[in-house]
């Protein structure tokens, strides 16, 4: 398993720059999750006053991967197949940021399974289920 700095490492090694403008900082790295804030900025705020859908499915590609890497050790090739996102409440401009949990579900040999949950002073505001290739 890496430790949260190894795997911060990682990402601002492999993340694109639009991924590195998230904000993202790795807190903690259990044998199957990761656990990261998504800071809630100005830029990631829509005209409605919330924090922007857009901003939430990058994060839930993005912290699934944490996971895949730190779940095989290190960074692998890899592609997401498939990422369903539901919104389940509103994430107000006024909020810090957003706790960001990935866990690996099920690791296999050519496809990973592996679930996002988002939460807001500890209610649930979005959940994104994914499918990875291993390449």
């Amino acid at each position: 398993m890496l430790a949260a700095a190894s795997l911060q490492s990682t990402l601002d090694e492999i993340a694109a720059e639009y991924v590195k403008h998230l904000g993202f900082r790795v807190e903690a790295v259990g044998e199957d999750s990761v656990t990261l804030p998504l800071p809630v900025t100005p830029g990631l705020v829509h005209g409605g006053g919330v924090l922007c859908g857009q901003a939430i499915v990058s994060a839930a590609d993005t912290a699934m991967l944490l996971a895949m890497i730190a779940r095989l050790g290190g960074f692998k090739p890899m592609t997401t197949v498939q990422l369903q996102t539901s919104f389940l409440r509103p994430v107000p401009k006024e909020t810090a940021s957003v706790a960001i949990v990935a866990r690996v579900l099920r690791l296999g040999k050519s496809l990973s399974y592996g679930e996002v949950d988002f939460r807001v002073d500890g209610k649930l505001a979005a959940h994104a289920t994914t499918t990875y290739a291993l390449l």
